[in-house]
C-alpha cells in the first residue's frame, strides 16, 4: 500500500515536499518513482530512486527543480519540488517498482512496470 501526501495549493515560485508512505511489501527491494497526471494528459514520469545509492533519475523537463529521496528506515519516499510553475499542476502519484538488478533510466520511466501505486496527491500551482 502506498499513501501519497503533501500536495496543496501553492503560488508560482513556491515549493512543496511530497511524501509517500509505504507498507505491505519489502521496501528495500523496490525502486520508488513519482509520476504526475495533469487534466486531459497522460501520466508522465517525474523522478525515481532505486534501492542502490546513486540510482536516481529525473525527467529532463524537471531537472534542477525536483529532488527525490528515500528513507529505508521508515519506508518512505519524498519529492522536493522547488520553483513551481502553473504547468506543474497535476495529481502526483508514487509507485513501487520491483527490480533485482541495476535500475536503468528506461526502466524507471516505464509506468507499466510499477507494481504498486498510491492514490495520488493534488498539486495546484497558481500564477
Amino acid at each position: 500500500q502506498l499513501q501519497a501526501s503533501g500536495g496543496g495549493l501553492v503560488q508560482a515560485g513556491g515549493s512543496l515536499r511530497l511524501s509517500c508512505a509505504t507498507s505491505g511489501f519489502n521496501f528495500k527491494l523496490y525502486a520508488m518513482g513519482w509520476f504526475r497526471q495533469a487534466p486531459g494528459k497522460e501520466r508522465e514520469f517525474v523522478a525515481a530512486v532505486g534501492n542502490v545509492i546513486g540510482q536516481i533519475y529525473y525527467a529532463d523537463s524537471l531537472k534542477g527543480r525536483v529532488a527525490v529521496s528515500r528513507d529505508d528506515a521508515v519506508n518512505m519516499v519524498y519529492l522536493q519540488m522547488n520553483t513551481l510553475k502553473p504547468e506543474d499542476t497535476a495529481v502526483y502519484y508514487c509507485g513501487a517498482l520491483y527490480h533485482d538488478f541495476g535500475l536503468t533510466s528506461s526502466t524507471a520511466k516505464a509506468a507499466s512496470l510499477y507494481s504498486y501505486w498510491g492514490q495520488g496527491t493534488l498539486v495546484t500551482v497558481s500564477s
